[in-house]
């Protein structure tokens, strides 16, 4: 009976440790490459795709926002987004880089959430957005489904700062701090 229990708390337990990112501080992200959507570029009323890699983000300071393509994984760091966009930090020096994995979006919602990340870029056209078709990206760095990871990097592409899900205020404050001290 013991056995049975042990087992069972061990087989409830595993999942968190496969759930666990591979991003690490003081190192960079793993490379990786984006081909299927790739970035989001627009040039008037028209929106492109290139491929994309994570090469592309040195020189400047980043907070990248890697989101599950759901609604609720857009909203979960808002308020981190809307602080930074009321910080106005230097767009010579700064820039936010959202990849919006479609392959974890609600079944037969991928051309809502290809619409929906083309809106976005519209929006905030200063803004890298990277929309990855199959997953690649939150794959290669161990992300969990459904969520949302904030990961803060110098210009070097080091990795200052790393979380998944929700922000709260002290980390919303450390974020927008890492970046002040690092432009």
């Amino acid at each position: 009976m013991k056995h049975k229990l042990l087992i069972a708390t061990l087989l409830a337990c595993s999942p968190l440790t496969v759930l666990a990112h591979n991003l690490s501080i003081g190192q960079t992200v793993p490379d990786v490459k984006v081909d299927k959507y790739g970035e989001i570029l627009i040039s008037g009323d028209d929106t492109t795709y290139q491929g994309w890699s994570n090469a592309e983000m040195l020189g400047k300071v980043r907070v990248i926002q890697a989101i599950a393509g759901r609604s609720s994984s857009k909203e979960m760091n808002a308020p981190l987004m809307q602080a930074i966009t009321a910080a106005k930090f230097s767009e010579s020096d700064y820039q936010t880089t959202t990849i919006i994995n479609q392959d974890d979006a609600m079944w037969g919602t991928g051309s809502f959430v290809k619409s929906s990340a083309e809106d976005s870029k519209q929006e905030f056209p200063w803004s890298s957005m990277v929309l990855d078709e199959s997953g690649v990206v939150a794959s290669s760095w161990g992300l969990q489904e459904e969520s949302s990871a904030i990961v803060v990097q110098d210009k070097q592409g080091k990795v200052l700062f790393v979380h998944e899900g929700a922000l709260d205020d002290a980390q919303i404050a450390s974020v927008l701090e890492l970046v002040k001290a690092n432009l």
